[in-house]
């Protein structure tokens, strides 16, 4: 009995040592290490994409080879880059084996998509993630492609941008905004743009920023279109929102669609989960003629202000021009009073 009793006790103290040495699994994968990409160079070859909308006028591509060039990049087509499907740019698989084909070409340094549009969401499932790991490189773009650097940030962790898609005006303060980020690896801080020439005088009294609820937060910066987005909650191509910083914009939307998504996104608990939001820019975005509509303010205001979280409305981000270029996934402070976002750290290498 003696005996026997030892070799319990010898059995549970085993047991309780190896819990202590081997954390219990949560069943859940540990996050992979935060990936950035290497920065751009002059001379750096451009992967030229086209994993939406379809390109049905060669003249497009041309501009954007053009746009890559006055860059002082090299362009590179992608093999399926002209292809139709209806309205998308060929079949999903082959615009997928595009890009999966551009992050293993070790000759590329970044990949811009030509448009937005829709069909970002459908190629998500034929995509590399463990070959887009192994090979971080800069992939940036917004609209629809909202779908295709959140889902790649959320199963490899790799640093996206949202900014510029290849048909957009590549003015200056756009221009600028791109190279600072991607070229010159600065930490910058992001607030409405203002101009001092006489043109811009309209542009300021349209863009400008309302604080919802004042005060600063921390978190890595995630969002893009708020459609998109939407439609991307519950799967695994949404990042992780813990903690995160969402922004989101629209464009040509009802108010009461507006509504339907934002009312999406809080029940589904990922409102819940933030430690800042801020809402961009929603153009062509009014009430409805019908009478009662909310405004936008009013159905923005409804869902976040309860929050209690740093948040404000009106950030120049979203269709308009110039665009920014914001790092997704990446560690960021704002500052609901100011209107600023500003990087932690740079977000390429």
């Amino acid at each position: 009995m003696s005996s026997r009793r030892q070799f319990i006790e010898t059995v549970a103290k085993s047991a309780i040592a190896t819990l202590i040495a081997s954390p219990l699994k949560s069943g859940k994968a540990a996050t992979p290490p935060i990936l950035k990409p290497a920065r751009l160079k002059p001379g750096s070859i451009v992967g030229i994409v086209s994993p939406a909308s379809a390109t049905f006028l060669r003249e497009e591509l041309d501009i954007v080879i053009d746009v890559v060039r006055g860059l002082g990049m090299v362009p590179k087509l992608a093999p399926h880059i002209l292809d139709r499907y209806g309205y998308l740019g060929g079949k999903d698989k082959d615009r997928a084996a595009d890009i999966n084909q551009f992050f293993a070409d070790p000759k590329v340094t970044a990949i811009l998509p030509m448009r937005g549009g829709w069909g970002c969401s459908r190629i998500l499932p034929y995509l590399d993630y463990q070959l887009i790991r192994k090979n971080p490189k800069i992939i940036v773009g917004f609209s629809d492609i909202t779908a295709l650097i959140l889902g790649i940030n959320a199963k490899t962790n790799l640093v996206t941008f949202h900014g510029p898609n290849g048909l957009t005006s590549w003015r200056t303060k756009q221009t600028d905004s791109f190279r600072r980020v991607l070229e010159s690896a600065e930490t910058m801080t992001f607030q409405n743009l203002k101009d001092d020439g006489d043109e811009s005088r309209l542009m300021q009294l349209k863009y400008r920023q309302q604080t919802i609820t004042p005060g600063r937060a921390q978190g890595k910066l995630i969002g893009g279109n708020l459609s998109v987005l939407s439609g991307i909650v519950g799967s695994p191509y949404m990042p992780d929102l813990n903690g995160a910083i969402l922004f989101l914009e629209e464009i040509n939307e009802n108010i009461y669609r507006i509504d339907r998504l934002m009312t999406h996104l809080k029940i589904a608990g990922v409102f819940n989960k933030l430690a800042g939001f801020i809402f961009g820019q929603c153009k062509g975005c009014s009430p409805d003629a019908d009478y009662g509509s909310l405004t936008l303010e009013e159905v923005v205001w409804d869902h976040i202000q309860p929050l209690g979280i740093p948040s404000w409305y009106g950030a120049m981000i979203g269709h308009i021009e110039p665009i920014v270029t914001l790092p997704i996934g990446l560690d960021v402070e704002i500052d609901a009073t100011a209107g600023t976002i500003r990087m932690l750290e740079p977000a390429v290498v």
